[in-house]
């Protein structure tokens, strides 16, 4: 296998060192839009300079030396254009910025810094949630788009809006404290949750997964649990991914190709993880109230215990599916639901389960439902039918691998059987 080209090198580095970047320059100048910013032309430096000069020793440190110049800059610049003593009658004094972090100062975690920041008393939980998938995540306004099934526009004045209230609600930027942590959480897992998602099953491009988006949402979940030790939401939430990405190396073939559950290798799946997440879906369990992701982490464990497919405890999740369902109104809970149905009850039973979906307004533009309809279609028999909806789901996703599964299994049921 070729490795990658010094430039995908670079470009996946700083993909990775952005958010640490930005959660550092916040925690300094608490200005969260003119710091992203100023994160923005660093990395653009970087991306011009280090496939030629070569990457620092300390990537980390490089940039945020060079953000921080930004933001310096930006402020010696605003305070050369009025008086000291004007801004300090109308605004109150300017805060003298601390002299440049090296190495040794930095919280070797500011992203998880970062991600409680960003989880603002003065935001909505959907402004929030959006928001750190942004700065966080590393997500386009159009993957945070899809994963709220909204239009890309409608996200974009989201995020803006969740800037510009941040900027005026006067909160300080820092770590809250315990208890602001706990107020939160649900915003922060969820964020988490949509992160990981994202990394395990990429919106667009040529690539089905991004495991350094995934691996961070794995570690970030980490740093929380350590946090909060016995909170269920977060062990479930930890477990859920351990569970979810330990499957990961058999989801693709040879040359990038989806492989579905059912027909993955599972001598592939890393038994070490999901012994992990087994364990702590267990406990989490048992830590009071049970909620989405203890459910979600449970219905993994099912899957995961299965040495093949035809073993699966079908029954079992479909429980676990209609207990989930009185959680959550998720449109992907009910399309997993269906699934479930069909593999007890068989494909039409599914079909009906479906039939209500196909008025959901946040379906519409997405490619789940029509691929769902399209495989219980198939496993019924109803084969054109299958082939039209298998090729109506393929032209929803901007993942070129599951385009290409899509197009492939419409293109086998249209071959002529004898």
């Amino acid at each position: 296998m070729m490795s990658p080209s010094p430039d995908l090198r670079v470009e996946r580095l700083l993909r990775d060192l952005a958010p640490h970047v930005l959660g550092a320059t916040v925690r300094r100048f608490r200005d969260f839009a003119t710091s992203e910013d100023a994160v923005q032309e660093a990395l653009m430096l970087a991306a011009m300079r280090w496939p030629r000069d070569g990457v620092p020793d300390n990537p980390r440190a490089w940039l945020i030396q060079v953000a921080q110049r930004r933001m310096l800059d930006k402020l010696r610049g605003d305070v050369s254009r009025r008086k000291r003593e004007a801004a300090a009658a109308a605004e109150g004094p300017i805060a003298t910025p601390a002299p440049l972090e090296d190495e040794a100062q930095l919280d070797p975690d500011d992203t998880l810094v970062l991600l409680f920041m960003c989880c603002h008393p003065a935001l909505t939980p959907a402004s929030a949630i959006a928001l750190t998938l942004r700065a966080v995540g590393g997500l386009t306004t159009a993957q945070i788009a899809k994963a709220y099934l909204v239009p890309e526009l409608t996200m974009g004045r989201r995020i803006s809006r969740a800037k510009e209230s941040i900027e005026a609600s006067g909160v300080p930027f820092s770590m809250p404290d315990a208890d602001e942590r706990t107020e939160r959480l649900s915003s922060a897992l969820h964020v988490l949750y949509l992160v990981f998602n994202e990394g395990y099953t990429t919106s667009s491009g040529t690539e089905l997964h991004r495991a350094d988006l995934s691996a961070e949402a794995i570690r970030l979940t980490r740093e929380v649990q350590k946090l909060l030790p016995n909170n269920g939401d977060v062990a479930g939430l930890l477990a859920l991914m351990l569970l979810t990405d330990a499957r990961r190396a058999a989801r693709t073939g040879p040359s990038g190709e989806l492989i579905p559950l059912d027909e993955q290798d599972r001598s592939l799946w890393d038994r070490e993880a999901i012994a992990e997440g087994v364990a702590l879906a267990g406990a989490a369990l048992s830590m009071g109230a049970v909620g989405e992701y203890q459910l979600q982490a449970t219905i993994a464990a099912v899957h995961d215990e299965a040495a093949r497919a035809e073993e699966t405890d079908w029954p079992q999740i479909l429980a676990l599916y209609e207990m989930l369902m009185r959680a959550s109104d998720s449109p992907v809970v009910a399309l997993n639901r269906a699934i479930a149905k069909a593999m007890v009850d068989g494909p039409e039973a599914g079909l009906a389960m479906l039939a209500p979906l196909q008025e959901d307004q946040r379906l519409q533009t997405n490619h789940r439902l029509d691929a769902v309809r399209a495989h219980l279609l198939e496993r019924a028999g109803r084969r054109d039918a299958a082939v039209e909806l298998y090729r109506a789901a393929a032209s929803k996703t901007a993942s070129e691998p599951e385009r290409n599964y899509l197009l492939m299994k419409a293109a086998k049921l249209s071959e002529p059987t004898f």
